[in-house]
């Protein structure tokens, strides 16, 4: 079940909401948490069945470590060598193994076959999520402990599938405070409109970006050739697709918890406005950056032992960061792109300290050095393989001059590209309007959130067009969802 799917907006979503408030108002707390629980169980199931007992599983068994680990601190470094290692292992075995025996390992497909099953919902996600609770506990950033609100913690349905990684002492306290854990006519207003622009930014921009660049993806992935202007409309038709695919899935995850009075951290920031490839990953997946950077980057002995070591460890967490993504050769590669682009960004940043802060022009040539970087990565990102990848690079370049026609676009269809760019660069990203204090100009100041009868109209003209596109498109499906 995805966020914009019409089973989410006109099912789920209304009986979760009034399950909770009833019970959360004639029962207690308690049940209304035990609600909540039982309904993002169903929201996981719905994909598929089969995997439920394996997110049970994985959060009673991360519980009890974590419960081990408080009332037997001494033995507390082994219990957590324990339970990263089972949690690694449990994401290794059913994301990386075939891929593994077929591709590093070069064996038979037929000794690996046993090793392709279906790749569980979201086990990316709530494995990290479980690994920085353990490590959490470990360094007692985590007090009291129930089952109850772990539970809810690890299965709250608006994180569960993609995000943002959260933290249990960020969380938990929230579920225990009566006062700001609830439903109130603020909480949905608020809650109900980053929702709808999350929707909107989904449902009728990135699923059109996505129909532009899958048919040319497509015919790379074939016998066919792709002509050069082709290739780079669908390199910047998905730039923009998983732009606002993940800055729409992020809106409506935040949207959703704040329904529920619940404040997720941010985890989108306006990445393409930025300057450098450092500030990139520093607006991109802000909650994965900083997992990879706490428990990954960090521990490897980040810049603690000088440069060349700093490097390294920077292309391992990029690499593996890569390979969080998928067991593709082609996330691998596009992880070790960005890690060269990264070590190059710091290495420039030492040897070019001017004395003055750069001009206009120069800022701007950093900015279209970035924003070009990051979208001839995510052709890598984007290729089912690496010969799909070579093909679009091709292209790009003028290998192929004389290649495949442009798959044929509505006349209407490059304008909105170019009203996308236009939102990506310049317009205020959703925390601006919503934050409790506004500065900038007079744009800003307009876009603000408020509770007038103008914005309401907005926001229900925005709601209506989410719809309209929700019914057209009868398989909805977020890009992070494979990840």
């Amino acid at each position: 079940m995805v966020f914009s799917s019409a089973i989410f907006i006109y099912v789920f979503l209304p009986l979760t909401l009034l399950g909770f408030y009833f019970l959360s108002r004639r029962a207690g707390m308690v049940a209304g948490s035990l609600w909540l629980i039982a309904a993002s169980l169903v929201f996981y199931a719905h994909w598929k069945p089969a995997h439920l007992g394996l997110l049970a599983a994985s959060t009673l068994g991360n519980y009890l470590i974590g419960r081990w680990m408080q009332l037997w601190p001494a033995q507390s470094r082994r219990l957590l060598v324990f339970g990263v290692a089972g949690n690694l292992a449990l994401l290794g075995y059913y994301k990386y193994a075939f891929f593994l025996c077929g591709q590093v390992l070069a064996l038979p497909l037929e000794s690996c076959g046993r090793l392709s099953g279906d790749l569980p919902l979201a086990i990316s996600f709530f494995t990290f999520t479980q690994i920085a609770f353990l490590v959490d506990v470990a360094h007692r950033n985590v007090a009291a402990l129930s089952l109850q609100r772990y539970s809810l913690f690890v299965t709250f349905f608006p994180h569960l599938i993609a995000g943002p990684i959260v933290h249990y002492h960020a969380l938990a306290p929230q579920f225990e405070d009566g006062g700001r854990f609830r439903i109130t006519a603020e909480n949905l207003a608020v809650g109900g409109a980053i929702f709808t622009i999350g929707l909107f930014k989904k449902a009728v921009l990135a699923d059109r970006f996505g129909a532009v660049a899958s048919p040319i993806f497509a015919i790379a992935d074939g016998t066919g050739t792709v002509s050069t202007p082709a290739a780079w409309i669908g390199a910047g038709a998905y730039t923009l697709q998983i732009y606002f695919d993940f800055s729409g899935y992020s809106d409506m995850a935040i949207g959703l918890a704040r329904m529920f009075g619940i404040a997720f951290p941010e985890n989108f920031n306006s990445p393409y406005k930025a300057t450098s490839l450092i500030d990139f990953w520093r607006r991109w997946h802000m909650t994965l950056s900083q997992f990879l950077r706490d428990y990954l980057y960090i521990p490897l002995g980040g810049n603690r032992h000088g440069g060349w070591r700093r490097y390294l460890n920077l292309m391992i967490t990029m690499l593996l960061g890569g390979l969080w993504h998928g067991a593709n050769w082609t996330f691998l590669v596009w992880g070790g792109l960005h890690g060269l682009g990264l070590v190059l960004n710091n290495l420039w940043r030492q040897l070019y300290r001017p004395a003055t802060p750069p001009g206009r022009v120069y800022m701007v040539g950093c900015w279209l050095v970035t924003i070009l970087f990051v979208m001839l990565c995510w052709v890598c990102f984007r290729a089912s393989s690496l010969d799909t990848a070579v093909k679009i690079y091709s292209a790009m370049i003028g290998l192929n001059p004389d290649g495949g026609t442009l798959p044929p676009q509505p006349p209407h269809m490059y304008l909105l590209m170019l009203a996308g760019v236009v939102v990506c660069l310049w317009l205020p990203n959703r925390q601006s309007c919503f934050a409790a204090t506004v500065t900038g100009g007079k744009l800003f100041q307009l876009l603000r959130f408020r509770s007038d009868l103008i914005y309401t109209a907005v926001i229900a003209l925005m709601l209506i067009a989410s719809l309209v596109s929700v019914f057209r498109n009868a398989s909805p499906e977020f890009l992070y969802f494979d990840f």
